[in-house]
C-alpha cells in the first residue's frame, strides 16, 4: 500500500520524504481545499526530497467548485505544462459539469497537455469525483480517459464513512486504475482500507502552529480566528502512518 501526503511547503515535502512517504501531493492553501503550487515551491520541494519520493502537484486554479470556465481551463493547461517541465512526476486534476458529471472536454484538454509535456506522466483525478452525481459512472469515464489513479473518499465526507463505496470502486477498476482513499482519513482507518483492497491512502498529516499565545499584544480578529496560525506537516503522523502500512503489509501489528 502506497502512502501519499498532501504538503504545502518544501519543508513538509522533506519531512514526508524522510519519514517514508511514497509520494506527495504538492499544493498551496490547503485550508481552501488546495490550489496550484507556485513554480518556486515545486522547485524547492524537488531539492528537499532529493529524489526520495514522487511529487504530484495539484492543478486547481481557484478554490470553490469544480465547474470551470474556458479561461480557468486555459490557465490550468498552462500550469500543467510548466509544472511537468520542472520535473513533476504527475499532476492532480479534475473538472465537473454544472450537472455534476465529469467535464470530459475540459479534462481531455488537461490530459492532452500533460501527455504532450511528458508522455509517461501519471494522472490523478482529485476529489471532484466526490462531488460528482455518480462516482461509479465517473470512474468508468476516468478509465476511458487513461487516468493512473483517483483520489476519493467514496462519495462521503470522509474516507472512513465511504469505505463501502471505496471497496466497490476497487472492484470496478479491476486494477486498471489505482483507487486512493483520502479525505478526512485517520490513522485508525488504514487497516480497514488495506482489508478492503485499497492500494494507496492519502493524508494531510497536518498540525496547526500558532504564535498568538506567545505574543504580549492582542492579534485576535473579531471572529476569533488566529491570524498567526498556519499548518505544517506533522512528522510523527507520517511516521506512524508508514509504520502502520508496513506492519499491515507484513501481517504483523505495528511497533
Amino acid at each position: 500500500m502506497k502512502l501519499e501526503i498532501a504538503v504545502v511547503s518544501a519543508t513538509g515535502a522533506g519531512t514526508a520524504a524522510s519519514e517514508g512517504a511514497d509520494r506527495i501531493e504538492l499544493c498551496s492553501s490547503l485550508e481552501l481545499g488546495g490550489i496550484t503550487p507556485s513554480q518556486g515551491l515545486l522547485e524547492a520541494s524537488i531539492e528537499h526530497v532529493d529524489g526520495r519520493l514522487e511529487i504530484h502537484p495539484l492543478v486547481r486554479c481557484r478554490p470553490g467548485d469544480f465547474h470551470y470556465s474556458a479561461s480557468d481551463v486555459d490557465t490550468m493547461v498552462h500550469e500543467v505544462r510548466h509544472l511537468l517541465a520542472q520535473g513533476a512526476h504527475g499532476v492532480v486534476v479534475g473538472a465537473l459539469t454544472a450537472e455534476g458529471d465529469i467535464d470530459v472536454h475540459a479534462v481531455q484538454r488537461l490530459v492532452d497537455s500533460a501527455r504532450l509535456a511528458s508522455p509517461e506522466v501519471q494522472l490523478t483525478f482529485h476529489r471532484a469525483i466526490d462531488q460528482s452525481r455518480d462516482p461509479l459512472a465517473a470512474l468508468d469515464q476516468l478509465l476511458e480517459l487513461g487516468f493512473t489513479r483517483v483520489l476519493t473518499s467514496g462519495h462521503e465526507a470522509t474516507a472512513g464513512a465511504g469505505l463501502a463505496t471505496l471497496s466497490e470502486m476497487v472492484e470496478r477498476a479491476g486494477g486498471a486504475l489505482e483507487i486512493m482513499a483520502g479525505g478526512g482519513l485517520q490513522l485508525g482507518d488504514i487497516p480497514a482500507m488495506h482489508a478492503a483492497g485499497l492500494s494507496a491512502v492519502h493524508m494531510s498529516a497536518k498540525r496547526t502552529v500558532s504564535t498568538l499565545g506567545q505574543r504580549t499584544i492582542s492579534l485576535g480578529t473579531q471572529d476569533g480566528a488566529d491570524p498567526t496560525a498556519y499548518t505544517v506537516t506533522d512528522r510523527e503522523t507520517v511516521r506512524m502512518a508508514r509504520a502502520e502500512i508496513n506492519a499491515l503489509e507484513l501481517g504483523a501489528p505495528p511497533a
